[in-house]
């Protein structure tokens, strides 16, 4: 390359060698909400209420084994892939890269929240090309590996088994099949989703898979996500450096769950602290703005783990009967025990919160800001 170089890259040091120049970045900034302790903090009412004013809602990771509630105008809305901002009909919702998909799943909770009221999702639902899809046969395998390690050590993880961590996993050794795939070139993505079906059925001799029936309403789905599917790089870099937007990105599932940083190995299969954004959107870190912290006034986790404050008495099953504390995607009863602050303080450790949202009761929320000084500003957000 010949000519001068631009002004923001190296300049000179008086101490000799080269230091480069930073400047701020342009473009818009993207709004984080993240689980702070291990999931089912109320993200979906703060979402929703963030979501009013968005114009572009994202997830990130995760896939339909999170499960979000959202009440309006009386009629409740349970959302699994779908973004909690698919509400808003002036909002575009974004399933991003980081996310697995099971489509029989995707259109299942489409056709049950339409007859509840939501309308024209289809036309605000942009899906990225890079997001991996979950096979009817990665749920299949999630169950059997749960019995199998029920069987060997005792104990299971508890999944939700939405065929999550298999998916993941097919992502991880390179055998996974996205959304891409699934468009392109049928015969080359029917050949490479047998292969993979025969890898599974190799490793679990029981597993029964309907390879020709699966594939059969496979390609049906294509066809109807195909006006939905954008590269997802571009379409975030657009949003980001387009005309001026406020962009929201919903986590699922929470800090203590994350694959790294949670308490490990009963977490879930994807880093669902502020990393997971980056990775799962595609989008660059100077452009994460506000990272909002989620936390419930007293603890709650689903399936096995520990839990240094459960409440296993009748303090516990008040929290769990006043707070209606049951999985949204499951039905399984929540543990339910005493606001614990050691794990939010590892939580902000790691996300590095300008806020925390603490979820009270069903009316009342609770900003505390993250400065040196911590501050209670009380204020109800349903009224």
């Amino acid at each position: 390359m010949s000519g001068t170089r631009a002004s923001n890259d190296r300049t000179s040091h008086p101490g000799g060698g080269l230091k480069r120049a930073r400047s701020e970045p342009g473009g818009n900034k993207v709004t984080v909400v993240l689980g702070a302790q291990w999931g089912d903090e109320g993200k979906g009412k703060v979402v929703d209420l963030l979501a009013t004013e968005s114009d572009v809602v994202c997830r990130c990771q995760g896939g339909n084994n999170a499960g979000h509630t959202v009440v309006v105008d009386g009629k409740e809305y349970d959302f699994h892939l779908f973004p909690s901002g698919i509400i808003n009909p002036k909002a575009i919702s974004f399933i991003g890269n980081g996310v697995v998909i099971h489509l029989p799943g995707l259109f299942e909770e489409a056709e049950k929240n339409e007859k509840k009221g939501l309308k024209d999702w289809e036309k605000r639902l942009i899906i990225s090309d890079r997001a991996h899809i979950v096979f009817d046969f990665h749920q299949a395998v999630d169950g059997l590996q749960e019995v199998q390690r029920q069987a060997q050590e005792g104990k299971n993880i508890g999944t939700t088994k939405k065929g999550i961590g298999p998916t993941y996993s097919s992502k991880a050794a390179r055998t996974g099949l996205r959304i891409c795939d699934l468009l392109s070139d049928f015969d080359e993505f029917s050949s490479r989703f047998k292969n993979l079906a025969q890898q599974y059925k190799s490793m679990f001799p029981t597993l029964e898979i309907d390879i020709e029936g699966q594939l059969k309403k496979l390609k049906g789905y294509a066809e109807k996500i195909r006006p939905m599917v954008r590269d997802g790089v571009y379409f975030m870099y657009e949003a980001l450096h387009g005309s001026p937007k406020k962009i929201l990105v919903e986590g699922a599932n929470a800090a203590l769950l994350d694959i790294d940083f949670g308490t490990y190995p009963f977490v879930t299969s994807s880093n669902c602290t502020v990393g997971g954004v980056c990775t799962g959107l595609g989008i660059p870190p100077q452009h994460v703005g506000d990272v909002y912290g989620v936390v419930k006034a007293y603890t709650t986790r689903v399936g096995i783990g520990a839990f240094p404050t459960e409440q296993i008495n009748e303090i516990g099953d008040l929290l769990q009967s006043r707070g209606h504390e049951w999985g949204v995607t499951t039905g399984r009863k929540r543990r339910c025990g005493w606001l614990d602050l050691v794990i939010l303080k590892y939580a902000h450790m790691i996300n590095g919160f300008t806020a925390q949202i603490v979820h009270v009761c069903r009316y009342v929320t609770v900003g505390i800001s993250v400065s040196h000084n911590l501050r209670l500003n009380l204020c109800c957000l349903c009224c």
